[in-house]
């Protein structure tokens, strides 16, 4: 009877275990790689500081009427929803003719954020009277979206984004274009194209079509050119209400590969030649500063089909890598009116992190030994080598060193291939000897070779 239950108490605890998942779309990272993500965080962060933009933070979740009706109806359908706490149902009206869009606003109020722009926005208003406009920041936090999961796509990711908003000066977007450059070329990524368009010439293109009341489907429909096709697009439009005698019009703007040769076909409308001219100032002020390592190009099919956006728009491409923009953003005009606050314009841009991560690691860009979390590690002899050894870490801990002891005094195989394991680039033996003389004992990991030196000598040489 005892062997039965014991043999049930084996099986119930099988039966509850729960296999360690996670969601799709969501990711762990390892020490190796977040170390490379420090990396380009580091970089990313160097160029936002040089550039005088101030840090931010927005909390995780939003109330779900600050992120909806900001980012068109497809943005919308990607937004993570949270439950209200508590017994959410016991306040929701349910019946036959209930819908799955009413009952969510009956148990929803919070949503996690799509995006760093739009809470950005809602924090510039509510805190309008302590900030200095035009106003600076940037943000480097997690966003989350509810869309599938592929190559270089996740449902939580990490963005950088770098505002400026209080004003409507094209000199902003001239300079975002400089820290893109700055950036990419800091982290050596080849091949770049910082692609430029600006919605007010698509809005012109619109008007020349006739399709006006369509600008959102519009735009929509041709950001996914590069992945459907022309004809794909086409179809969608005339499944939307755009006539396809109106084609002739919009194949005459896509073939257009010089701002200049925009002029003809927009002269009949205002807000197109307006837009030909905020992307000509832009284009004109960095073509006489010079890139360092990135091509400005301008690219009519560029739409980016976020609604918020009013002016120029940007995408950067890093062409060696088949993995669509590693960042992208624009010109709003007036997001903070949907928070109360009228006519602030702003422009920003944002950094794609993973994807970045995965174009410099196809074309083999990380710097060797980022990965390395201890540069020195004391091996373990015993309490009394254990109890000398603490003072000198204090004091290359002090002089930015990174250190370490192991912390038991274990067979000298064990403590060696822990080293190796880690990437520690000298390890210190200290014993009696070593302890009467004020000398140690250093073996360099790499080449195998020892030397003998005092704590401040050593260092000199580590430092």
């Amino acid at each position: 009877m005892k062997f039965i239950n014991n043999n049930l108490r084996y099986l119930q605890t099988i039966m509850s275990t729960t296999k360690p998942t996670i969601p799709k779309g969501m990711r762990d990272f390892g020490s190796e790689v977040m170390f490379r993500r420090n990396y380009i965080f580091e970089t990313v962060k160097r160029a936002f500081d040089c550039y005088g933009y101030a840090p931010i933070e927005t909390p995780t979740m939003e109330n779900i009427q600050t992120l909806t009706g900001k980012y068109g109806d497809e943005g919308d359908r990607l937004i993570f929803k949270v439950l209200n706490s508590g017994d959410y149902m016991s306040k929701a009206t349910l019946d036959k003719n209930t819908t799955s869009k009413f009952l969510t606003k009956q148990i929803v109020e919070k949503a996690l954020r799509y995006d760093l722009t739009v809470p950005f926005a809602r924090f510039v208003v509510q805190n309008r009277n302590d900030i200095t406009f035009p106003f600076k920041r940037y943000q480097m936090q997690n966003v989350w979206r509810a869309d599938r999961p592929q190559k270089g796509r996740y449902r939580e990711f990490y963005q950088c984004d770098a505002d400026v908003i209080g004003t409507d000066s094209l000199l902003c977007e001239v300079e975002l274009v400089q820290l893109y450059d700055d950036v990419c070329s800091q982290l050596k990524i080849p091949n770049v194209d910082i692609c430029i368009n600006n919605r007010k010439v698509l809005s012109g293109m619109v008007e020349m079509m006739g399709a006006t009341d369509l600008f959102d489907d519009v735009v929509i429909t041709l950001d996914k050119l590069s992945a459907i096709g022309l004809e794909k697009v086409k179809e969608e439009l005339l499944a939307k209400g755009v006539k396809s005698e109106s084609f002739s019009i919009l194949d005459a703007f896509l073939n257009t590969k010089n701002v200049s040769d925009l002029s003809s076909l927009l002269e009949q409308s205002e807000i197109g030649k307006k837009g030909l001219e905020e992307l000509q100032f832009v284009i004109d002020n960095v073509t006489k500063l010079g890139l360092q390592s990135a091509n400005l190009v301008f690219d009519i099919t560029l739409a980016r089909g976020l609604n918020y956006y009013t002016g120029c728009i940007l995408e950067v491409k890093a062409n060696d890598v088949k993995i669509g923009s590693i960042g992208g953003g624009g010109r709003y005009d007036d997001l903070t009116s949907n928070f109360g606050l009228k006519d602030i314009s702003g422009v920003g841009i944002s950094f794609g992190i993973d994807r970045i991560y995965i174009v410099m690691e196809e074309l083999g860009l990380f710097p060797n030994n980022i990965d390395v979390s201890t540069k020195v590690m004391f091996a373990n002899f015993g309490d009394d080598e254990a109890a000398f050894c603490l003072p000198l870490l204090k004091q290359l801990r002090a002089a930015g060193i990174s250190s370490e002891l192991y912390p038991k005094s274990t067979k000298m195989k064990k403590q060696m291939t822990y080293a190796n394991n880690k990437g520690v680039q000298f390890v210190i033996m200290v014993g009696e000897d070593e302890m009467e003389s004020g000398i140690l004992s250093v073996k360099n990991m790499e080449s195998g070779e020892q030397s003998n030196l005092s704590i401040t000598d050593l260092i000199k040489q580590l430092s």
